[in-house]
């Protein structure tokens, strides 16, 4: 009887146990409602940053008006630095971003593309170059097109062949054209540019490695190398350490594509890129740009 009384509270008992499946379940909930707040507690902080800082600026400009009010010998100095900084926190406090998004997501995203573009390659077997260079005039937007050959001994398509994807017209020429990943970044990097984009690799490569890391933070640090002759033949080669998107030896990516792009929209001629990863204390990849009349 003592049997049979406690084996249902045994089978109650085991009924009640939750399945390894259920707790595993539970977890992931958590760790989701985790992650979204994390999420959320960055994109604040982001934005108390960026208003506290519209507070000083605005600050400043209201001490500097006050400054001009009370020294009259100095009224037309410091009511100038009033209204600008004035100025300055109002861009500040009302272009906050409200939405940041993670160079993780950004890394995902990149890696479909160029998962996708990496199998083009192969399946039509075509050649390890990468070669930026300014295809057929647009509206708005950058010209520099990725030409990827087919032949090893390839020739340079004309520009108006590139505004294909299948470049098919010259044997020599053939390949695919692809629009490149740091074209739109090239073009949001020469609206920021107070002057005009340089002329020359040396200044140019400064500009651009700035960019890199300044404006856009793909990476952490770059150290550069320029070596060429007068009339403009050479290479530049750009270490890169801390890349936000991951491996940069990949096809086409934002790093070597922005650089490639730069270079061929400043130096208006193909440029070729090359990417290999390095042992090194200063950098963990080496990007090569080089070209030739």
């Amino acid at each position: 009887m003592s049997e049979a009384a406690t084996r249902p509270a045994e089978e109650d008992s085991t009924e009640a146990e939750p399945s390894p499946n259920d707790d595993r379940t539970a977890r992931i909930e958590v760790l989701r409602e985790e992650n979204q707040r994390l999420r959320e507690e960055y994109a604040r902080a982001r934005r108390t940053q960026y208003r506290r800082t519209a507070l000083a600026l605005a600050a400043v400009g209201l001490v500097a008006a006050l400054g001009g009010a009370l020294f009259p010998n100095s009224r037309t100095v410091l009511f100038a630095l009033g209204g600008t900084g004035l100025f300055a926190a109002a861009l500040t406090y009302y272009l906050t971003p409200e939405q940041f998004v993670s160079a993780t997501v950004g890394e995902g995203v990149y890696s479909a593309f160029a998962t996708t573009e990496a199998a083009l390659v192969d399946e039509l077997g075509l050649q390890d170059d990468r070669v930026y260079l300014p295809g057929p005039e647009t509206v708005e937007g950058s010209s520099v097109r990725l030409f990827v050959p087919q032949n090893a001994d390839y020739r340079l398509p004309e520009p108006m062949a590139l505004g294909s994807v299948f470049v098919v017209d010259d044997e020599a020429a053939r390949g695919v054209s692809l629009h490149p990943s740091g074209g739109p970044l090239f073009e949001e990097f020469r609206r920021a540019l107070s002057t005009e984009l340089p002329g020359d690799a040396d200044r140019l490569a400064d500009r651009l490695t700035d960019g890199l890391v300044e404006e856009f933070e793909l990476v952490r640090s770059t150290t550069r190398d320029v070596s060429g002759t007068p009339d403009g033949e050479g290479s530049v080669t750009i270490g890169i350490d801390g890349s936000a998107y991951g491996a940069v030896d990949r096809i086409d990516h934002p790093v070597a594509s922005f650089l490639g792009v730069g270079f061929a929209e400043g130096l208006d001629r193909a440029v070729s890129v090359t990417a290999r990863s390095v042992d090194d204390d200063r950098a963990d990849y080496l990007v090569t740009c080089s070209w030739d009349d």
